[in-house]
């Protein structure tokens, strides 16, 4: 980050904001520390230090090698067919929080972020190393694509998931308790 940048973060000015994080790089420095702040001109970086590069190397290479697992599958598939897709949406879908899988693949290089700044939300798509891992010219070309992608039912049932979670916030809508009366009648039906 530049110190320009940092002095406005801070409302100081950039001279005494290259200070700061001047005597901040020699005080990482003299602790020996896991982590530093390096400095490239007037811009600062906060990076793990030298002695743990192997450490964070190894930690990086296990997490972006061998095989993804069936939740990362699942996430890249639906990323493939229904991307752009926000990570709230994705959540919906799966019924879990994505973050660890949503940051695995991008370390993977899978998927890609883009921010909607108008509605300050992040949008996954998949990326031209997925396409072109696949073998396909346009993710397009991925089998039952068209039927996927325009298939409304995922836009229904997240329609109703947003539904539910606006009733959350505001009225709990209390659900009808069923009898055995209303088991055998939806049998029947």
């Amino acid at each position: 980050m530049g110190a320009k940048q940092l002095a406005g973060f801070m409302k100081t000015k950039e001279a005494d904001a290259r200070e700061a994080c001047d005597e901040l790089v020699e005080e990482y420095k003299s602790r020996e520390g896991g982590t530093q702040i390096i400095k490239n001109g007037h811009r600062y970086q906060m990076v793990s230090s030298p002695g743990n590069a192997a450490v964070v190397q190894e930690f990086i290479k296990d997490e972006t090698t061998g095989e993804l697992t069936r939740p990362s599958l699942e996430a890249l598939t639906i990323i493939a067919y229904r991307g752009p897709i926000s990570k709230m949406d994705l959540d919906r879908i799966r019924g879990v929080n994505c973050s660890l899988i949503v940051r695995n693949l991008l370390l993977r290089g899978l998927i890609e972020a883009k921010t909607d700044k108008k509605k300050s939300e992040t949008y996954y798509t998949v990326t031209f190393d997925f396409i072109r891992f696949l073998g396909v010219n346009d993710v397009r070309e991925l089998p039952d694509y068209e039927r996927l992608h325009l298939d409304d039912t995922i836009d229904r049932m997240l329609a109703g998931a947003k539904g539910t979670e606006d009733a959350k916030s505001g009225e709990m809508e209390t659900p009808k308790p069923t009898t055995d009366d209303d088991s055998a009648n939806q049998q029947e039906e």
